[in-house]
């Protein structure tokens, strides 16, 4: 490979794509386990970060490269600083919006992201629920409070302010301290036929044998299921499968 402007070409796609396959991990492993990418429906703007990062900046470069050109330094740095701007900007974007809690509340699951959590009161919560986990969501339930007063606030909210019981920190407990409220909920696997193919619930109870019982996970864009072991409470997986029509 002779040619100056491809070697620069190829050595900045290589990095690039080096880059991209390090944040897909991250976005889509660690932020957005499956399938949750599907349920907060980060992939599209995901891809658009791609291109940008992987396709305009060597492009860039393949256009500006000249070997022996005076401005040819400050024209890269330009390139990789614009290059860099935003593709932190559009991870600040999805890290923003990725999946920080699990909160199982009024018998189904909710998934709260990042940018959702009512910060308020978040003095008042326990030290592990004050932050929203960097290293994938976590399962959580929810306290509700016996004052009736409260109970009317949180209704209120719900209801005129769009702040769910869910995305209340100060709330949060162990997910195992609602496992016999998680086991009275849950429903027979028989009823997921009623809103997917009988074809559809075959396959995931072939994947997971000993789940006996499911909840429902409202989420911003696809509302998914949560399996339950057996007659416990104990979660085994999220699926992509419909919980209502």
């Amino acid at each position: 490979m002779s040619n100056p402007r491809i070697r620069a070409f190829s050595t900045h796609l290589l990095i690039s794509a080096g880059l991209a396959l390090a944040i897909l991990y991250l976005v889509f492993f660690i932020w957005h386990p499956s399938p949750l990418h599907t349920a907060v429906g980060v992939t599209k703007i995901f891809l658009m970060l791609i291109v940008i990062d992987v396709v305009l900046g060597p492009c860039l470069t393949l256009m500006v490269y000249k070997q022996g050109k005076k401005t040819l330094a400050m024209d890269l740095s330009i390139i990789c600083a614009l290059q860099l701007g935003a593709l932190l900007y559009g991870l600040h974007t999805v890290a923003d919006g990725r999946p920080a809690w699990l909160v199982f509340a009024d018998e189904r699951f909710q998934l709260v992201r990042a940018n959702e959590i009512d910060g308020r009161k978040l003095g008042e919560a326990k030290i592990e629920y004050r932050s929203p986990p960097w290293m994938g969501p976590r399962w959580v339930s929810v306290l509700e409070p016996e004052s009736a007063d409260e109970k009317s606030n949180l209704l209120f909210e719900s209801v005129f302010a769009g702040v769910d019981i869910s995305q209340h920190p100060e709330l949060y407990q162990s997910l195992s301290t609602a496992e016999s409220a998680m086991q009275e909920a849950g429903k027979p696997l028989a009823l997921l036929e009623k809103y997917n193919t009988r074809e559809a619930v075959a396959a995931i109870l072939e994947i997971y044998p000993n789940a006996g019982a499911w909840l429902p996970l409202k989420a911003n864009q696809k509302d998914m299921v949560v399996l339950l072991k057996g007659n416990s409470g104990e979660v085994i997986a999220i699926v992509d499968a419909q919980p209502w029509n």
